[in-house]
């Protein structure tokens, strides 16, 4: 029975991740971030949804200081690829090890506040078990480690 569960399970989880969407939405307009889908597979800084939010990274010293170290974090991480790195705004893809799944993260700068908006949704899919928060807490912790070397 349990075996059989498991197998349902799995069955289940590739078919979520392949239905839905293609690429999403990028990019900054007006000052935002593209809002999130109404799927739990998606967070970003720059919502009042509960569901979908996560906090944005503070930071200090110059805007493309904060632009570097947010390259460094992104290419210490397994999977990425830096798509593109503008004065103000990042996208990277980050891709599955199993099933190959891919999540567009972005990071918008935001000088005047001294802030780092960021989302992280995945392309396809309902549910990502909480994996896009998880990664950008860990990419949230990163960057404060080197940020604070850099000061």
């Amino acid at each position: 029975m349990r075996k059989g569960t498991t197998t349902i399970l799995i069955i289940s989880v590739i078919c979520a991740g392949c239905a839905g969407r293609g690429t999403a939405e990028i990019g900054v307009k007006n000052g935002r971030l593209a809002p999130c889908p109404d799927y739990p597979n998606c967070v970003s800084s720059q919502t009042t949804d509960r569901r979908h939010y996560i906090e944005s990274i503070a930071y200090s010293g110059s805007l493309e200081t904060a632009r570097e170290t947010t390259r460094t974090v992104i290419e210490t991480m397994k999977r990425t690829k830096i798509l593109t790195i503008e004065n103000n705004y990042s996208h990277a893809e980050f891709t599955s090890a199993l099933f190959r799944f891919v999540d567009d993260v972005e990071f918008y700068l935001a000088a005047a506040d001294k802030t780092i908006h960021l989302r992280s949704a995945s392309r396809k899919g309902y549910s990502d078990l909480g994996v896009n928060k998880k990664r950008m807490e860990s990419i949230r912790i990163k960057f404060m480690a080197l940020a604070s070397g850099k000061e």
